[in-house]
């Protein structure tokens, strides 16, 4: 799992207005904090996160180099970053300080490789999750899960239970949940609509009574 190196910059003032000076000078208003640690106001160079998060899916882990008079290390991940939909700018970003002597539980993308066999005869496959829940250390955390569907057939699927995993990652989704699957492919019946052209009989004559 890929480790960035991230400067950061303690602050005391808080608010809207303290914010927008911040997001002004090219930085983004952050905070640190953890199950253990104490809450840490923050700034960091906006364009430098720009940089780190460019290509990243999920799960970005950083080293913050904190600056407050003497230089503090906090090994953190992401949790949450606010970006401002029309530009596009980051508001706030918040950082989940974490023990690497601890498990951590995290969503893992799954990347599916391969052309189920099933797909090649005209069935359809369907990605059913697209990530599972683990929990592990982080010296064992996988970046992603790789998942092969070649095998697949009409009619097959994959599961958890049918997933190995590197040694020491817990799954903590239920085993029989299904991730994958090909199914028969969905027949189009064309209705083609014919206009029934109905011919008068010529009436009869009324009959007159003499």
């Amino acid at each position: 799992m890929e480790i960035s190196e991230l400067k950061a910059n303690r602050r005391k003032d808080i608010g809207k207005g303290v914010a927008r000076r911040l997001r002004k000078d090219g930085f983004v208003p952050a905070v640190v904090y953890g199950s253990k640690a104490e809450t840490i106001l923050l700034s960091v160079n906006s364009a430098e996160l720009t940089k780190i998060l460019k290509g990243k899916e999920e799960n970005v882990f950083i080293n913050l180099q904190v600056n407050n008079g003497k230089k503090m290390e906090k090994f953190t991940l992401i949790k949450e970053l606010q970006i401002e939909p029309v530009s596009g700018k980051f508001l706030h970003i918040d950082f989940f300080e974490i023990d690497k002597n601890q498990s951590i539980t995290l969503d893992i993308p799954i990347h599916f490789i391969g052309t189920a066999v099933g797909v090649e005869t005209g069935g359809d496959l369907h990605h059913i999750k697209r990530d599972i829940k683990v929990s592990c250390l982080f010296s064992v955390l996988p970046e992603f899960i790789e998942v092969d569907v070649s095998g697949l057939n009409i009619g097959d699927s994959i599961k958890l239970l049918d997933i190995k995993l590197p040694e020491g990652v817990t799954v903590l989704d239920p085993e029989d949940t299904i991730i994958a699957s090909v199914t028969a492919p969905k027949v189009t019946v064309k209705v083609e609509q014919v206009e029934e052209q109905v011919a008068e009989e010529p009436q009869e004559p009324e009959q007159t009574d003499k």
